[in-house]
């Protein structure tokens, strides 16, 4: 067995061993906390709503478990019996090398790799979540999503893999850091594009009808310098019990978006609250950071991919057979060194969540403190949050191991004691 395939079959076994660690830490020490309500959670939720949540936790994290162990059992198979170019070679031979040939084997080599996964989605969606209530998807529904986004896939990715392969061909040694330009721009276009046209596909989107609650929270906009023509309502109840409150574009392409779940759930003031610490996020400079931190993260994955491509012996390794590899000299492997990429890049970006998580972490109690602020008392901004966790049934007590390396948002616990302090 080649040395790429050991490499990547051991980082493979090491991250699946601490992603089990972690959950089987965070499982103990759930059930080991969670026989009574505990002294620091009490009056989040009543008792009944915490076991259900503790039920909910252990189900989710038991499920991961299998999952995990599954997804590396296909990735250990890909990997042994060199399932990236037999596939890649099969596509190839049939829909060519030519520049619309090469994105529909990339697109469609995915989505093929991605299959395997479906029953597991399916299952999350109809079982777990079914049966704490969260789920209001039918099956028509979620094979409807399936196929709207494999069409998505086709349409949006077709052109900009053409386009990537033409810079690829055309722009010298340099061609990746044009095709960084390019990709990174595209994803600029996507934000604004994203919330216009792609999300009506999946969601209804509608103006906020007159009143109250539209009057208050466009006050509050203008109060702390968000102006927005007008608030959107999402159905998310179509397929999920779960709230949430986000806002997308930028400039005069921007939109405030709140689940129709979210206005049923909570009071006009802590909705405004909600919206405040939404707010947040865009007056603390968090969305151009984190913009930032995405072009940084495309620059140095276009630079790797360059690097990887001249690497003929990683392609034999890997399994390519000589007529594959010689023709990599007339059209370079830009589509199977994304294919390694997307299927393994996670391997190594896994052991970066603990820097991302505490980035995020800091970003959320930015934008409560801000939002504090914008409202005058930490009140209603307390009520939202503890509606929003018990609402969604969220682990109130994670091992803090566990939430340091995963959880993007702090515990209720956490960000209750920073607004107090402020």
């Amino acid at each position: 067995m080649a040395d790429i395939v050991f490499i990547l079959l051991f980082f493979l076994v090491l991250k699946a061993s601490a992603f089990l660690s972690l959950e089987c830490l965070n499982l103990n020490y759930l059930s080991k906390n969670s026989k009574d309500l505990p002294l620091t959670v009490e009056g989040i939720m009543d008792n009944d709503t915490f076991v259900k949540s503790v039920n909910y936790t252990r189900t989710k994290s038991t499920f991961s478990c299998i999952s995990s162990i599954y997804d590396s059992a296909i990735l250990c198979l890909v990997l042994i019996f060199s399932l990236i170019p037999w596939l890649y070679e099969v596509l190839t031979n049939y829909f060519g090398q030519g520049y619309l040939g090469q994105s529909l084997v990339f697109i469609i080599s995915v989505s093929l790799f991605g299959l395997p996964s479906l029953p597991f989605s399916w299952w999350s969606t109809f079982k777990i979540e079914e049966a704490f209530g969260f789920n209001k998807s039918t099956l028509k529904l979620w094979i409807t999503d399936q196929f709207k986004g494999f069409t998505l896939a086709i349409i949006i990715g077709t052109p900009l893999f053409m386009a990537l392969m033409w810079i690829v061909n055309q722009m010298g040694n340099l061609w990746w850091i044009w095709a960084f330009l390019f990709f990174w721009g595209f994803q600029i276009l996507m934000i604004v594009i994203y919330p216009m046209y792609i999300m009506p596909l999946f969601n209804k989107l509608e103006p906020m009808e007159s009143g109250e609650l539209k009057d208050r929270l466009l006050e509050l906009g203008n109060r702390c310098g968000f102006q927005s023509k007008t608030i959107l309502v999402m159905d998310g109840s179509k397929r999920s019990g779960h709230s949430n409150a986000f806002f997308t574009g930028f400039g005069s392409f921007r939109r405030i978006v709140l689940y129709d779940t979210l206005i049923d759930q909570m009071e006009i003031n802590e909705i405004e609250a909600v919206l405040a610490h939404e707010i947040g996020h865009y007056k603390c400079g968090h969305i151009p950071k984190r913009l930032a931190f995405s072009a940084i993260s495309s620059f140095l994955m276009f630079a790797f991919i360059a690097w990887l491509i001249q690497s003929e012996s990683l392609f034999i390794d890997l399994g390519f057979s000589p007529e594959m590899i010689n023709s990599f000299n007339i059209v370079p492997p830009f589509v199977p060194a994304f294919l390694l990429l997307s299927l393994f890049g996670g391997l190594f970006t896994f052991w970066f969540s603990p820097l991302d998580s505490l980035w995020s972490r800091k970003h959320e109690y930015e934008a409560d403190s801000f939002a504090k602020s914008a409202i005058g008392s930490p009140v209603s901004l307390k009520s939202a949050l503890r509606k929003l966790y018990k609402e969604n049934l969220s682990n109130l007590i994670p091992h803090p191991i566990y939430s340091t390396f995963y959880y993007s948002h702090p515990t209720i616990v956490e960000r209750e004691s920073a607004l107090n302090e402020d």
